[in-house]
């Protein structure tokens, strides 16, 4: 079993940065992915990295800037948010899966585990 939990989310202003982490119990070494949800809105993909952390994958909404990271001493996996927009906001979701496609990155339904969400709130 795979448990993340998340946290660092907040309310910041446009520009500003914030990065989450997501503290992951159980089997650690699991390719993991972040998603946001804003309100009537699907879930959509951020940010994913394979197990080794050596590949990373973006969505073109944030690409240059967020970071997807790991450290393994920590078993955390974090997103770091620079320049965050106001279309940035929304409920941003840790998940694993057991094994990652590069196909299937993007899709939600292939994470198998899911923390409870944290809320980023970017003012304008």
């Amino acid at each position: 079993q795979v448990q993340p939990v998340e946290s660092g989310g907040g309310l910041v202003q446009t520009g500003d940065s914030l990065r989450l982490s997501c503290l992951v119990s159980g089997r650690t070494y699991y390719p993991m992915g972040w998603f946001r949800q804003a309100p009537g809105k699907e879930r959509e993909f951020v940010a994913a990295t394979t197990w080794s952390g050596e590949t990373t994958y973006y969505a073109d909404s944030v690409k240059g800037r967020f970071t997807i990271s790991r450290d393994y001493a920590k078993n955390t996996v974090f997103l770091q948010m620079n320049s965050l927009k106001p279309e940035d906001t929304a409920v941003y979701y840790c998940a694993a899966r057991a094994v990652l496609d590069p196909d299937t990155v993007y899709d939600p339904a292939r994470y198998g585990y899911w923390g409870q969400g944290t809320q980023v709130t970017v003012s304008s």
